[in-house]
């Protein structure tokens, strides 16, 4: 029987995937490519990275057919390869803050602590449809166009205290942002509530919002 040819060549397949995600900078290009789309000039920016060392990066992420890349004139455009990848990252994660106390610790030191600062998914439908809330998304507008909440305001973070007048005071004010370790909504939560707004931050975010399969929208 041809057991042990099968698992020598198998499991060097699947170390593939694993060794493209070992690298926390890898590891963050695949959590903003959840969001959107993006040019490997916008990934340095946002990363903090150079445009050589992310190509480098994204590469190895394309061997391992994790991401996909366009390319039109001398622009490259790269996406995750398919939602499974956004499943993959999410799953990821979940284990790591099972297992790991260090997350939550972190977590605990730069994210808000209030309590019911965070509104759960299942609700905020509810909330939103019976009129009683106001969703809004506080990412960068190129990542709402991509694909947002369903029924959600687009306000990227930068502008929020100039379009305050645009929420209403008598509803509920509900931020997301990327995700759980997103700090954009933190952010807006602490803004809204110093204004005198009631706010609280969605628990998640974008990626976990499409991972559950709940209605999305595009511009």
């Amino acid at each position: 029987m041809a057991h042990r040819e099968f698992k020598d060549r198998l499991y060097p397949e699947f170390a593939r995937v694993a060794q493209a995600l070992g690298s926390e900078r890898r590891l963050e290009l695949v959590d903003l490519l959840a969001q959107a789309p993006r040019r490997v000039e916008a990934l340095a920016e946002e990363t903090g990275m150079t445009v050589a060392n992310v190509s480098q990066h994204l590469q190895v992420l394309k061997n391992a057919r994790l991401v996909e890349s366009e390319r039109r004139g001398t622009s490259v455009t790269y996406r995750l390869a398919s939602q499974g990848v956004v499943s993959l990252w999410l799953a990821l994660r979940s284990v790591a803050e099972d297992r790991l106390p260090e997350i939550a610790k972190l977590r605990r030191e730069f994210s808000a602590d209030w309590e019911g600062v965070e509104l759960p998914r299942e609700d905020v439908q509810r909330l939103v449809q019976g009129g009683k809330a106001v969703l809004v998304d506080v990412r960068p507008a190129m990542e709402f166009e991509h694909g947002h909440v369903a029924g959600a305001l687009s306000i990227p973070i930068e502008e929020l205290e100039k379009r305050l007048k645009e929420l209403p005071r008598n509803k509920r004010i509900v931020a997301y942002c990327r995700g759980a370790y997103c700090l954009f909504a933190d952010e807006a939560v602490a803004l809204l509530r110093k204004r005198g707004f009631d706010a609280v931050r969605l628990d998640g975010g974008w990626p976990e919002w499409v991972a559950e399969g709940r209605a999305v929208a595009s511009d």
